[in-house]
């Protein structure tokens, strides 16, 4: 059994019911609501208290229906893969038949990734609205209780459905007070995300007495990402201005950047959860819940049978991301000048970044994120020393390993599970999934204020952002011991690399243009490998309010497949990969809710176009 992080005081009976409860529920659309259960088991306060963590539980991709690898909070499949963030890494039969034809665009609806992601998010929604089903049962209740607790499953229902809506478009709407479950998926649901986040807005508190808790600025923070999707820019710039000065996390910290980025990458409870974290999935370990708390949905993207690996070597970054962190003679990226803008030039100056497979090796100057963002040769790995060529599983698979699900040395067995018998426990980790960090609050605002023609103050967050990545204090060094209690380096004597990041200079975006593509290649350097990559993309692709398909500009087609045509010179797992303008801005709604639409006597549910 899956045990919940988040410590309310429930009865364990209580627990267990609900477990196993939500362990038999069938497909969203003909489950029962658990609000006609009998009041007396849980119309109580520890009732609704017990739902709500089991709405909490689904963040990280795990348990209930679907879940597990295939479903990842982290997104790294549909979000960095698909991307162009990462390969999908060992070799190429591993996952060749399900999780190779999503990064590739060759899947079919039946695929079952495409159908446990879409799952776990609905298993998420039909918690949540078992909640707001149950708490008018509980009489124990103060109405302030209820008002809290209904507030947070609504944000719960939001943030579930911002993730549905954002990766297969079409999605049937289904709330708490809905008794016919075969609902239609053509009708835009965008307006109702905005209003469960505005609920949380208004209802939810300030502080939380438990970590992991969302609050009254995370729903803010999510509203904002909403209308960003929306490219709402004037709804959203705002939110992000009020999120910038007054916000705080769940604990009552004020939102700030960490002062070392690895922090928040680090499974040390003293630094997760902390000024920089908006919301994020809980993980633990050692907990007696036989490591399934851990992290589940990234236990195959380790290095390869060494390091803090015992298996499998996925999700390797790809060469085509390494190649981003390049930076000029001023410490800026790659991206050309506000005259000519060269959006692939990072790719081809200099040569590869740690590769000589395509020739000579790139030798410049380079942003230190690279660092906390990947393993690669001749580099420290935290306390595990240099990364090894059998880090990597597959010479398909590059050179570079993930690094920012991982834990250090000092910490295995404290904070990588240590359970006997199971053969991943070392890949079970204490390490939270960032769904939000503030660091994407202040890009967003950038971004906002490019489109609404405020340049010097987008060019002021993007250098909030390069000015955490240029303290000396974060980067990574030689011949030194590393210290996980404070996420750096204790000797800062030689970088391990040329380290240089520089600030962009008063009025460089002044030109909208060059603006532009200097905010979204930021997000590239400072998210990349947290699997937000592809769903930026999706955003920038000059699409349409109502459907980013039919007003699309190609833009995300062009890089990603300009990224298929340079890696595949690395990585042949990528032979024949291609993405289709007009139909893979969306991924495809999975066969079987098709088929379970139809099986209910009337056919509610449509595909997306091109499938």
């Amino acid at each position: 059994m899956k045990k919940l992080n988040l410590k309310f005081s429930v009865p364990l009976v209580l627990v267990v019911l609900i477990s196993t409860l939500y362990a038999c529920k069938k497909n969203f659309l003909t489950q029962a609501p658990l609000g006609a259960l009998s009041p007396a088991t849980l119309g109580n306060k520890a009732g609704v208290d017990g739902l709500l963590i089991g709405a909490y539980s689904l963040l990280d991709g795990v348990g209930g229906n679907g879940g597990g690898i295939d479903g990842a909070a982290s997104n790294w499949l549909f979000g960095g893969v698909a991307a162009g963030d990462a390969y999908k890494g060992s070799q190429p039969s591993d996952g060749g038949a399900d999780a190779l034809p999503v990064g590739n665009y060759t899947y079919i609806p039946a695929n079952p990734y495409i159908t446990s992601r879409y799952e776990i998010l609905f298993d998420g929604i039909s918690r949540s609205n078992d909640v707001l089903r149950t708490i008018p049962l509980a009489k124990d209740l103060t109405a302030a209780q209820a008002a809290e607790d209904a507030a947070e499953a609504r944000f719960l229902r939001g943030h579930y459905y911002l993730e549905l809506r954002k990766q297969y478009g079409h999605v049937p709407y289904i709330d708490e007070t809905v008794t016919d479950y075969n609902q239609p998926n053509n009708v835009e649901i965008w307006p109702k995300i905005e209003a469960d986040f505005k609920a949380g807005m208004a209802g939810m508190l300030a502080t939380q007495p438990n970590k992991g808790r969302a609050n009254k600025w995370a729903a803010e923070a999510y509203l904002a990402k909403t209308y960003m999707f929306e490219r709402n820019f004037a709804a959203a710039l705002p939110l992000l201005q009020d999120l910038i000065a007054n916000g705080t996390n769940a604990q009552g910290q004020k939102y700030a950047l960490n002062p070392v980025f690895q922090t928040n990458f680090s499974p040390e409870p003293s630094q997760k959860n902390s000024a920089e974290s908006v919301f994020a999935a809980q993980n633990s370990v050692n907990d007696g819940a036989n490591d399934n708390n851990g992290n589940k949905g990234d236990e195959l993207n380790f290095p390869y049978t060494a390091g803090p690996g015992q298996c499998c070597g996925w999700d390797g970054p790809s060469q085509w991301l390494g190649n981003s962190y390049k930076t000029d003679a001023n410490g800026l990226p790659l991206i050309g000048t506000a005259a000519a803008l060269t959006p692939y030039a990072f790719n081809t100056v200099g040569g590869d970044v740690s590769n000589t497979r395509r020739g000579a090796a790139y030798t410049g100057n380079i942003d230190p994120r690279i660092d906390i963002t990947m393993g690669r040769p001749n580099v420290p790995y935290l306390d595990w020393g240099n990364p090894q060529p059998g880090w990597i599983r597959d010479p398909t698979d590059g050179v570079f390993t993930p690094r920012k699900n991982v834990y250090s040395q000092s910490e295995k067995g404290s904070l990588s599970d240590a359970s006997p018998g199971a053969w991943d426990a070392v890949e079970s980790v204490a390490n939270n999934v960032n769904l939000m960090r503030f660091a994407d609050i202040i890009l967003m605002a950038a971004e906002a204020e490019i489109e609404v023609g405020s340049t010097a103050n987008a060019e002021t967050d993007v250098n909030m952002v390069r000015s955490r990545a240029a303290n000396p204090a974060g980067w990574v060094y030689l011949n030194s011991a590393y210290s996980a209690s404070s996420s750096t380096y204790t000797v800062n004597a030689t970088p391990a690399d040329k380290y240089v990041i520089g600030l962009y200079p008063a009025g460089s975006f002044a030109n909208k243009a060059y603006g532009r593509a200097a905010v979204h290649f930021e997000r590239k350097l400072e998210l990349g490998m947290e699997g937000m990559r592809w769903y930026d993309l999706q955003r920038w692709d000059g699409a349409s309010v109502a459907d980013p398909i039919t007003g699309s500009d190609g833009s995300m087609a062009a890089e990603i497949n300009a990224f298929f045509a340079s890696d595949i010179t690395i990585n042949n797992q990528l032979t024949g990969a291609h993405f289709t303008a007009g139909k893979n801005e969306y991924y495809s709604v999975p066969q079987q809710e098709l088929d379970r639409s139809k099986s209910e006597g009337k056919e509610q549910l449509i595909q997306n176009a091109g499938y």
